[in-house]
């Protein structure tokens, strides 16, 4: 089974050169993407609208409330689903998005088991060493699980945390699973692109986005899913970029401005580590959106134009 995938940063242009060649293709899009799969949040994540969708079909959006936190392991399962029901209807399936884990979780046979457990739970298994430094706890997992604590730093916690919690309830340890993500194979024939684009352009680009959110109502998105006690501190959607400060800010701990700032910077930050995140797949052909920081945007959408063509050639040779 051929699986096509569409990669790289937030803002670097997947959503246009998607729609340039998922038709070509004869493909329907699998959004990768950690915060689209989160019911009502819209502006906040860039997500594809229903003029879009109608147009070439979109799966994986709006599948759970954001008041579930929603996990790879899950995540995987639903792309699944959806990929066979995809390919049974004759279509090609084209994996487009930014989240590595999501991406890698769809295409590798990577390995989920061990106990999972509810918030409450982990919330105790926190209070539970809540005394103990880094160091005790490393210690502590090295008693149930001397392979893992081998290859987790002291000084991650909430991996030493995680480990301690499989070793305890069971499940497979993290050092006979840690083989699995090493591992860049995949049970499909993948052919995957990856969009790129010199730091200063595509700083500005989301900076531009994130002003383009603010315009088109994100404040007013977020408080909504707030009042509605959906959309909360602490669980996975109310820490995304974005939701995150908007909380913060309706809390009143930070001013509007500064809110929008940290978004900004917050973007910045995570898209670096998309990149490095990409980076390390030797799997992922790269295709470069020419332009400079001061370019206008015809000069970008003519790059885009360039790089869905080249990419298209590359996806079918």
């Amino acid at each position: 089974m051929t699986i096509f995938t569409l990669l790289g940063p937030t803002a670097v242009g997947k959503s246009a050169v998607a729609s340039m060649i998922a038709g070509p293709l004869h493909a329907e899009i699998v959004s990768v993407d950690s915060m689209q799969v989160y019911k009502g949040m819209d502006i906040g994540t860039s997500k594809p609208g229903p003029a879009e969708i109608r147009e070439i079909p979109c799966h994986l959006l709006d599948i759970v409330d954001p008041d579930t936190d929603f996990s790879a392991a899950g995540f995987k399962e639903a792309a699944g689903t959806a990929i066979s029901d995809i390919i049974s209807r004759g279509k090609r399936a084209l994996l487009v998005g930014g989240s590595g884990l999501y991406f890698r979780a769809v295409v590798d046979d990577l390995d989920f088991s061990g106990h999972m457990t509810t918030r409450e739970e982990r919330a105790g298994l926190e209070l539970e060493f809540n005394h103990r430094s880094n160091r005790e706890l490393h210690d502590y997992l090295a008693c149930l699980d001397s392979e893992s604590a081998g290859v987790i730093d002291a000084r991650n916690r909430r991996r030493v945390l995680r480990a301690i919690e499989i070793a305890r309830s069971g499940g497979r340890p993290v050092s006979e699973r840690q083989g699995s993500w090493e591992r860049f194979s995949s049970p499909f024939d993948l052919k995957a692109a990856g969009l790129e684009m010199d730091r200063p352009l595509l700083y500005r680009l989301i900076e531009e986005r994130v002003d383009r959110m603010v315009e088109d109502g994100f404040m007013e998105e977020a408080g909504t899913l707030a009042a509605s006690g959906k959309l909360k501190r602490g669980t996975t959607a109310g820490e995304a970029i974005g939701y995150k400060q908007m909380l913060e800010h309706m809390d009143g701990l930070i001013g509007f401005d500064e809110a929008v700032d940290l978004i900004k910077k917050k973007t910045r930050n995570y898209a670096k580590r998309q990149i490095t995140w990409f980076k390390k797949d030797p799997r992922i052909k790269w295709f470069k959106i020419e332009g400079g920081a001061n370019d206008p945007v015809e000069v970008i959408e003519n790059s885009i134009r360039t790089a869905s063509t080249e990419i298209l050639e590359y996806l079918i040779s």
